[in-house]
């Protein structure tokens, strides 16, 4: 929390967020998200201390509540009214972040354990078919946790680290930013596979409708706005308003 003294609004709502892990907490929550484990296994960065921590900033400040499980030692956290409403924001920070943040995405921000977090739940369960389907992604770049395994059945998609000794159905290679590209709408699978930047063996009907079913992120259609360009388009035209 910062210093007393400011009564501005703007002050006091962003002492209640706090920092990113309170922000990225909050989209956790909005995603489902209910109890400690969900939140570690989403943000796999975030220490066990600052986890706590955070969660009893947000429940002190009202905007989560703190539930004890019938017959359990575990607990849920919820978001109250106050916490619902700052989704709106969240959203549209999201949205703000991909189309003028975007940019300065460097590899060292892409971690394997939170973004298969992230394309494990985006996985189109509608487009496969009936019974369970079995991914298998091998992350070439990546030197530890680099073989993982998505299973999925109907709405469920289960994200493994470890062999889970069943029969793969298809098998994704490729480098976590090739990736992650195809994941943030960057690139088409299609493209992708033709180039080899990812490349996909198994099931002939997988792969044939490999565009329906991919992961995807919801804010695949938001789009970067290159600064630097639209500065010149700008410079430009007030040359030609002055001449």
């Amino acid at each position: 929390m910062s210093d007393p003294g400011s009564l501005c609004p703007a002050v006091k709502a962003a002492d209640m967020i706090g920092d990113r892990w309170v922000l990225l907490l909050m989209r956790e929550l909005f995603m489902g998200a209910t109890r400690y484990k969900d939140f570690q296994n989403a943000l796999p960065r975030i220490s066990p201390t600052v986890l706590s921590n955070r969660l009893k900033q947000l429940e002190l400040n009202g905007m989560i509540i703190k539930k004890s499980i019938a017959g359990e030692k575990s607990t849920e956290y919820h978001l109250t009214r106050c916490g619902r409403e700052l989704g709106p924001l969240i959203d549209m920070m999201t949205k703000w972040g991909l189309r003028w943040a975007r940019r300065r995405i460097r590899d060292e921000d892409l971690d394997a354990g939170t973004f298969m977090w992230d394309f494990h739940r985006s996985l189109n369960t509608e487009e496969l078919p009936d019974g369970e389907t079995v991914i298998s992604v091998n992350l070439n770049d990546v030197e530890t946790h680099n073989k993982w395994w998505l299973i999925a059945s109907a709405s469920t998609v289960d994200l493994c680290t470890e062999d889970p000794g069943k029969e793969v159905d298809i098998y994704i290679h490729t480098a976590l930013g090739d990736l992650a590209e195809v994941w943030m709408g960057d690139v088409g699978i299609r493209d992708a596979m033709g180039d080899d930047s990812v490349i996909v063996t198994g099931s002939s009907h997988l792969m044939r409708t490999i565009s329906s079913w991919i992961p995807q992120s919801r804010y695949a259609e938001v789009r970067p706005k290159r600064i630097m360009e639209q500065r010149v388009g700008v410079e430009a035209v007030d040359e030609g308003s002055a001449a």
